[in-house]
């Protein structure tokens, strides 16, 4: 019995040492790192590599709770519940307003903490349900084709920085200790589709390519977003798969710029390199090559296997230790192992979630993001007195054109139909068809539908594409191709719809199109009066539809990516060469240019003048414009500085955004704008990838579309130019 109490008193003592090593890490009086490092030292081999895998277990004996690190915001908390639905990425790129999407992801991160907070407390620790979310997109938007390019803030690098910027900014939060929730840009680094072969195939695209297009954004993330995590891609590049490449994850993402944050795979990439890419012939293999290039964390299964890869001396436990660190890292920032109130984000309260606040600032984000194509004649806006009027296409009642893909649920959805009916007179004798099946030809021959435009003052016609046609390989349930596009015309069924309602038409006819893509209007663009882009606006999208086709709000929207006229007009789609690609590179006449968006008035640009002719390096250029509103409609113009090289190397963009700025400008009044460059902003892209001062001569164009004579024609402002002298 003797024995037995001294035995009892021993593990009775080893206990609370245990207890007391437990407390270290639970210590709010010591570093982050510190607490890391004490944390892991506790831990078995068999929990430590337990932790790799998204679904993390909990490890009772040290206090430490289960963790799923998958959630996701693309634009709003997707697949978990309740949450303000914002307009989809490609429309956040259209309103050219990095503020106002920080603003967005403020409030995003705000409805974030909320959510977690309740869902902790009912025991829900699953999937979506957490702080690290794995957003944002800032692929570029290389190929229309591409299903996923709606996420992206569009075709070229400048932009989507600025944006992606923003993003982390305002969904990280600005807290000195704590991050608020924690972004991950994806998907590093050279990746555009085809679906079809993401898993498999090899992008290799020249190193002008590389850093001129593909590596810019996710640069500025890092060191000027301060971006706390990584999502490698499924492709390879260089030979080498994302999730393995020592160049891109190791070279360039750690050592070149700095990266402290964790990298995780794309769900299932892991395998890819077994399966799909065949670098490893065994499981352990792949899991080693991943851990040893950078990866943390695996979205998948493989890296169940690292204590087998570890017996088998392909890695080290001390390797394991450096990369598991960065893990728990993040939870220690998001503040999982402190007390509640030392966390400032923890008094945030459910009240935010789908907040009338957070609807309003959806509806003008919408509203910001719409782009006004044509009209002719100046059909819009329309009158809300109107006496008839008629509503009508696949979409114009339609959720899912709203919603786009990665979203989440939300009891205030607002179609078309919904957001004009709220907005004309009681007196006005509004009719409403859907008149045609969005994908496939009616099954029934008679149709009055067409008629009705026949009997109207007006018609609006919604159509579009939407998330079953467009879309990742395993969302787009009507498509052919994996979620990507053959061509980038409308379904036939829309076309020839359209043109039936032209050809009864009596009043004009106002096409509104959901997209998160270029669509080619080859065939209708004559026949209508009017051509809105809406993209994929959100749950405020009926709202803001009718605020700009009823003049409550002039459009404001500018084009994030080229709409070329057809397929005809683009390369090969797996080609990763931006030779043709983009306003930067592209030779052909496009039907609608970058940066391009008329409104209810336009605009003119004066007096422009430059500090500097002859620039040296270490030189601060700074242009000064007069913008001036020449029409009696209050709207907001987006002002565009272009770079243009007049006599350097021939490799060169033709153009190249360098910045821009929305200005509010009352009706008839003129306001002085100015950019400021400094020498990184004027160095280009080598052949061998270097950004380096090339010396020469170029133009600074300042316009509010791509300078080029088929905005003029479409009626953008005549663009203004001087020229510097790089010496």
């Amino acid at each position: 019995m003797k024995h037995l109490f001294i035995i009892l008193l021993i593990v009775l003592n080893l206990s609370n040492k245990m207890n007391g090593q437990e407390q270290k890490w639970f210590d709010e009086s010591i570093s982050f790192d510190e607490r890391a490092d004490l944390l892991i030292k506790a831990m078995t081999l068999e929990e430590k590599t337990a932790q790799f895998l998204n679904e993390a277990p909990a490890i009772p004996r040290l206090g430490i709770p289960e963790y799923n690190w998958w959630s996701e915001a693309l634009h709003g908390i997707a697949r978990n519940g309740k949450a303000t639905i914002f307009p989809q990425g490609i429309a956040m790129g259209a309103t050219f307003n990095p503020e106002l999407i920080e603003d967005m992801t403020t409030a995003i991160s705000n409805e974030a903490r909320a959510k977690f907070k309740i869902a902790q407390s009912i025991g829900n620790k699953g999937l979506y349900a957490g702080l690290t979310y794995w957003s944002p997109n800032v692929n570029i938007f290389r190929d229309p084709r591409w299903g996923r390019g709606q996420e992206t803030y569009g075709e070229d690098p400048f932009l989507t920085s600025k944006i992606g910027v923003a993003y982390v900014k305002g969904l990280q939060g600005n807290d000195s200790k704590y991050f608020k929730a924690t972004a991950c840009a994806k998907h590093y680094a050279v990746h555009s589709g085809p679906e079809e072969s993401r898993h498999h195939f090899n992008a290799t695209p020249s190193k002008l390519d590389l850093y001129e297009t593909y590596l810019p954004a996710f640069e500025a993330l890092v060191k000027k977003g301060n971006v706390q995590g990584i999502m490698g891609a499924y492709n390879a590049v260089y030979g080498d798969p994302s999730c393995s490449s020592e160049f891109l994850l190791d070279e360039l993402l750690k050592k070149q710029w700095g990266f402290d944050g964790y990298i995780v795979s794309d769900c299932g990439a892991l395998g890819d390199i077994l399966k799909g890419h065949k670098k490893a012939n065994t499981v352990e293999e792949a899991a080693a090559m991943a851990l040893k290039a950078g990866v943390n964390l695996n979205c998948g299964g493989v890296y169940k296997s690292l204590k087998s890869a570890i017996d088998k001396k392909l890695i080290t436990e001390a390797l394991v230790d450096e990369r598991l660190k960065q893990l728990f890292l993040i939870r220690f920032k998001l503040g999982f192992f402190d007390k509640v109130e030392s966390n400032p984000f923890n008094a945030v309260t459910s009240e935010v979630i789908n907040s009338e606040a957070h609807k309003n600032l959806a509806r003008k984000i919408a509203q910001q993001s719409i782009v006004l194509l044509k009209n002719k004649n100046n059909v819009l806006p329309l009158k809300k007195d109107i006496k008839t009027l008629y509503v009508t296409g696949p979409f114009s009642s339609s959720n899912n054109i709203l919603i786009a893909n990665y979203y989440g649920m939300s009891a205030n959805l607002v179609t078309v139909l919904e957001g004009v009916t709220d907005k004309v007179s009681l007196g006005t004798s509004l009719n409403y068809r859907q008149g045609v099946l969005p994908f496939n030809k009616n099954l029934n021959p008679l149709n009055w539908a067409p008629k009705v435009a026949g009997q109207v003052e007006a018609t609006i016609v919604v159509v579009g594409i939407s998330n079953e046609i467009e879309s990742e390989e395993v969302d787009a349930i009507a498509s052919e191709h994996k979620g990507d596009r053959i061509d980038l015309k409308l379904p036939q069924s829309q076309i020839d719809y359209v043109k039936e309602l032209c050809q009864y038409k009596k009043g004009p006819i106002i096409l509104v199109l959901g997209t998160g893509s270029p669509v080619s209007l080859e065939e209708l663009e004559p026949l209508v009066d009017a051509v809105v882009c809406m993209w994929y606006p959100g749950e405020q999208g009926g709202n803001a539809v009718a605020d700009v086709l009823f003049g409550d709000v002039a459009p404001s929207g500018h084009l994030p990516i080229t709409f070329p006229k057809n397929v005809k007009q683009l390369p090969d789609f797996d080609d990763y060469s931006m030779k043709g690609r983009t306003y930067k590179y592209m030779t052909k006449e496009p039907l609608y240019p970058f940066g391009f968006g008329l409104s209810y008035t336009s605009s003119a640009f004066s007096n422009l003048t430059s500090n500097l002719q002859k620039v040296k390096k270490g030189d601060d250029v700074t242009i000064s414009v007069d913008v001036k509103n020449n029409g009696a409609v209050d709207f907001e113009e987006v002002v565009q500085a272009y770079l243009v090289p007049a006599n350097v190397a021939d490799y060169l963009p033709m153009y190249s955004l360098k910045g821009f700025k929305r200005i509010a400008l009352k009706a008839g009044e003129t306001k002085k704008t100015s950019f400021n460059f400094k020498t990184e902003d004027l160095k280009q892209i080598n052949l061998e990838g270097e950004k380096v001062w090339m010396k020469g001569d170029y133009k600074i164009i300042i316009s509010n579309a791509l300078p080029s004579k088929r905005s003029i024609e479409l009626g953008s402002a005549k663009p203004i130019e001087t020229f510097i002298k790089l010496k």
